[in-house]
């Protein structure tokens, strides 16, 4: 008889958590390496991954710290690449309604696009999800990417141009490829509705790409897709 996955335990997330954990040794030592290229300590970068917690936005700041660029405008751009965060939060929020108050911020704040991918693919399977699964999935995530960067970072020495290893690419392959795992199950069975959202995020995207940064852009088009997966949702 197959065993039952559980979704109940802490250490059920933890178990949940495996493929991330492989994803983020790969990226998070890559921005390590990069960090440390940039002229960021061990002990910065280890912080940064304490504080910021995002491959987008630390990968960001390390390029923007290359360009001298002035700290406000570091911050404001973390700041709207990260806004995306308070709509993954926003949709799954529902499901943890009776989640004490503590609980539920700590689930939101360690909430990142790999966890959530993990988590509403669980929810679209119906999975009886707990905030105890849900703090597995996402500390063991954190933990696994301080370490990685943190290994990335005293390596980083060894490796003078990570550009030259394709290192400043490795978090655009995870992105593609967590979209791809996310996007295969809706195609199949609402084609219709996932082309739609699909088709309103690549339009607001190249069209606020004329007239606007890319990190507005991102956030536009983000807003786009969720108005029309909203609109268009039916059971």
């Amino acid at each position: 008889m197959q065993k039952m996955e559980r979704y109940d335990r802490f250490e059920d997330g933890v178990i949940a958590c495996v493929p991330t954990i492989l994803g983020y040794l790969g990226i998070g030592f890559a921005m390590g390496v990069v960090g440390k290229g940039v002229g960021l300590s061990i002990l910065e970068i280890i912080l940064m991954s304490i504080i910021v917690y995002a491959g987008s936005a630390q990968f960001i700041i390390c390029a923007l710290l290359a360009i001298q660029a002035p700290f406000m405008t570091i911050v404001a751009t973390v700041f709207l690449v990260n806004l995306r965060h308070f709509l993954m939060s926003l949709s799954v929020a529902s499901y943890f309604k009776k989640t004490p108050l503590l609980s539920a911020i700590g689930i939101g704040t360690l909430l990142t696009d790999e966890s959530y991918g993990v988590l509403t693919t669980a929810l679209q399977q119906d999975k009886p999800i707990t905030a105890k699964w849900t703090h597995g999935l996402n500390v063991m995530a954190y933990l696994s990417w301080i370490f990685a960067t943190f290994l990335g970072g005293l390596l980083g020495s060894f490796i003078p141009d990570p550009e030259a290893l394709g290192l400043d690419f490795a978090l655009v392959a995870m992105f593609v490829g967590l979209f791809l795992f996310q996007v295969e199950r809706p195609l199949k069975k609402k084609t219709q509705q996932t082309l739609l959202v699909l088709g309103a995020v690549v339009g607001t995207l190249i069209l606020f790409m004329r007239f606007s940064t890319a990190e507005i852009a991102v956030i536009a088009a983000t807003l786009a897709g969720c108005l029309v997966g909203t609109v268009t949702h039916h059971d």
